[in-house]
């Protein structure tokens, strides 16, 4: 059997090593170093932002913002219901409660008109959110000239989740920068990896001064060991942080190299009963993934595909399964864009995620290609 082709399996570019070594010969393999310290700094640049915070995970970035903003027992935080569980969880670590946006058609993001209804609901009932959680899904920028004035409007801070879509603008502006804080993901499945790890970028000062008290165990400026908060050992380490200055500088390429695939794909299947998500003319994804969902008028399933390609040793994968159709959120309210259909439910009954990684060969494309094509082309009898 050929070797597996990944969904999206690391790509090291070659230069990681030299940081690594770098903080061998330092000897500096904690957590913190001259590895974070230059990691945050090269991202603010990238991205145009005034500061940042390594961690963890991106989960952790969403989590201490949530923080920030002072979400405890019993407030309401909206998220993006189309989406990672990692976007909500924090949101059940402060004992808050999650109420799930529905998306839109034109970008699979979040429904400004959903998010119209949930506010006014809000309103209503006296459950103001004290966030929102905007997801930019698979690597695209919602649409935040439409989205930020309603929040503005309310006065309620926007946590931008762009855990999928660094290096991704919105009329010329990088994904991450538009929220009173943005976070990143570098898991092993991203554009670029740390292994594990993120970052929460935010021009407010304050805020990531803050949270980088809370993430170092809020440990106090004491000789001895004093601590007056709860706090998370959230930081990254110098030797993750060294991966992930190699992997910044070869971005730009793997954006180049996953848009040659979707672009591939897009014309190589452009027959075929299937459409693959939009892309605004408002931006520039990143193409993390390359996302197809199937037309109403085949009898080829989501299944079909993902089962036929599993059979060659390829991995696929649904879209995300929609967080209001998750048990441990089948209590959470749910607003959808339309007056009853959920756009996002609909996504995940016909999509399917495309092998998309950055360093995928066109042979390897090519191989997943004739699979497709063969599933949608009739057994001649």
């Amino acid at each position: 059997m050929q070797d597996r082709i990944f969904l999206s399996p690391p790509h090291m570019s070659g230069n990681e090593m030299k940081y690594i070594e770098e903080a061998f010969d330092s000897n500096w393999i904690a957590p913190l170093g001259t590895n974070v310290d230059k990691f945050e700094e090269e991202l603010c640049e990238y991205v145009g932002i005034n500061h940042a915070l390594a961690l963890s995970s991106g989960t952790a970035g969403i989590h201490l913002a949530l923080k920030y903003f002072n979400v405890g027992p019993g407030d309401y935080v909206f998220c993006s219901d189309l989406t990672f569980a990692g976007s909500c969880n924090p949101i059940l670590y402060q004992y808050a409660n999650p109420v799930f946006i529905d998306s839109e058609p034109e970008t699979w993001n979040m429904s400004p008109e959903a998010l119209e209804k949930a506010f006014h609901w809000a309103q209503s009932e006296n459950k103001m959110p004290k966030a929102v959680i905007i997801v930019d899904l698979y690597g695209q920028s919602a649409d935040y000239d439409r989205l930020l004035p309603i929040c503005e409007q309310y006065g309620v801070p926007v946590i931008e989740d762009a855990a999928e879509a660094l290096g991704a603008t919105y009329k010329g502006k990088k994904c991450g920068t538009f929220g009173h804080v943005g976070i990143f993901s570098f898991n092993g499945n991203k554009i670029i990896t740390t292994s594990g790890g993120g970052m929460i970028v935010s021009n407010d000062e304050e805020a990531i001064k803050k949270m980088r008290f809370w993430a170092t165990q809020s440990r106090e400026p004491a000789k001895h060991y004093e601590h007056r908060e709860v706090g998370y050992n959230y930081r990254i380490s110098n030797i993750s942080a060294g991966i992930g200055r190699g992997q910044l500088q070869a971005l730009d390429s793997f954006i180049d190299n996953r848009k040659f695939i979707f672009d591939t794909y897009v014309n190589k299947l452009e027959d075929k009963p299937i459409r693959f998500m939009p892309i605004s003319d408002s931006g520039s994804p990143n193409y993390w993934l390359s996302v197809l969902v199937l037309d109403d008028s085949t009898s080829v399933t989501p299944e079909d595909i993902i089962n036929q390609l599993e059979l060659s040793n390829i991995e696929s994968r649904p879209l995300w399964k929609p967080m209001h159709l998750q048990p441990v959120f089948e209590d959470s309210p749910i607003f959808f864009h339309g007056e009853t259909e959920c756009v996002g439910s609909s996504l995940f009954q016909c999509g399917v995620c495309l092998p998309s990684g950055s360093s995928m060969t066109e042979a390897q494309q090519e191989t997943v290609l004739q699979i497709i094509n063969d599933i949608f082309t009739p057994v001649k009898k």
